[in-house]
């Protein structure tokens, strides 16, 4: 069977006609298999939800217990069969839960990876390297001028930060589902065991983290807070919240940014971080390209990202490529709404 016979895009998004389902559709439809819990993928109104149990627990913290008609939590190395077509999950490192999908019919296996990283993070199951025939991968940094380095290092920046200024607090931009949380472990593996301070749209993710066995160390609520205490502290908001009135509360901040697009230092200054820091969970340019000689795969489909630029270095490397231009897939997200208390009290 062609692998144009077996998954094809769609307006909904990426869509498997013999198996009956779509996965990450960016719409509702009758079955949907989702990747993982950011809302660029995980979106609610779908009739029937197969995903990790982790991705499910995130889209119901997230939309509420009716977010899709019937739910299915497939495990790691589970696989499941639908209609002519067989369905298997792996990891794929870059949240808590994600997954990458290998879609097999007869003698053809197509893997969707979903977004993908192959750094290590022990806030999630490590990336699994899945051989197949069709390789689906992101390209969210895909250039070559994006290459992220030792996320250790960066945290090192932050902490000397810290120790260089005192009386400062130091505000850390991070999204609130996977970058937090690994922001946060890669700052206890450095040795910090001060609190770590979170933004109230931070607490619900954050807190269901720790109930998967994911130890963060002590963790308060910056809200109540006086602002001569948070001198010297470090606390996690959303990016969105580091540009807001609710910064006022803290003496004299630091602003930071953890994000792969910190590399390009003219987005830190569009967005005033004074601090970049280069932590990404998405793969870089080396691991983009290395993941896909890794697979074996003959064929390359790109989506949601720099799709010429991957499309051409795959097509250079003697593989068949081709863009898939689906429609409704972002860098990330913020996920969860600030709540109103948070705003703009100083």
């Amino acid at each position: 069977m062609r692998p144009q016979d077996i998954l094809m895009p769609v307006a909904a998004g990426l869509c498997c006609k013999p198996g009956g389902f779509h996965i990450d559709p960016v719409r509702p439809v009758e079955r949907a298999v989702i990747t993982h819990g950011h809302s660029d993928h995980a979106r609610s109104g779908h009739g029937a939800v197969l995903a990790t149990q982790e991705t499910l627990d995130i889209m119901r913290l997230r939309y509420g217990d009716n977010f899709a008609g019937t739910t299915q939590a497939v495990s790691y190395g589970e696989e499941i069969r639908l209609n002519e077509i067989n369905i298997k999950f792996h990891p794929a490192g870059h949240v808590l839960g994600s997954a990458q999908v290998a879609v097999s019919c007869k003698d053809t296996c197509i893997v969707a990876s979903g977004d993908y990283k192959n750094a290590p993070d022990p806030t999630c199951a490590p990336f699994e390297l899945v051989p197949c025939d069709v390789f689906i991968t992101e390209a969210t940094f895909g250039l070559p001028v994006f290459r992220h380095g030792n996320a250790a290092d960066e945290i090192k920046k932050l902490l000397a930060s810290v120790a260089l200024f005192p009386e400062r607090a130091h505000l850390v931009g991070a999204y609130s589902l996977g970058k937090a949380q690994r922001v946060i472990a890669l700052l206890r593996a450095a040795g910090y065991d001060a609190p770590i301070y979170l933004h109230g749209a931070m607490e619900k993710i954050t807190c269901y983290y720790e109930s998967r066995g994911i130890a963060l160390g002590e963790l308060r609520p910056v809200k109540g807070m006086k602002k001569a205490d948070l001198a010297g502290t470090i606390t996690l908001a959303p990016p969105s919240a580091t540009s807001d009135i609710w910064t006022r509360r803290f003496p004299d901040p630091v602003t930071a940014f953890a994000s792969g697009w910190m590399r390009v230092r003219a987005r830190a200054r569009q967005r005033g971080v004074e601090l970049p820091l280069v932590v990404s969970d998405h793969a870089d340019w080396d691991g983009l390209t290395a993941t896909i000689e890794a697979t074996g795969a003959s064929e390359v489909w790109v989506t949601h990202g720099q799709e010429d630029a991957l499309v051409h270095w795959c097509r250079a490397s003697g593989l068949a490529a081709r863009p898939l231009d689906l429609v409704g897939y972002g860098e990330e997200d913020e996920g969860d709404p600030l709540p109103p208390a948070e705003d703009a009290q100083a």
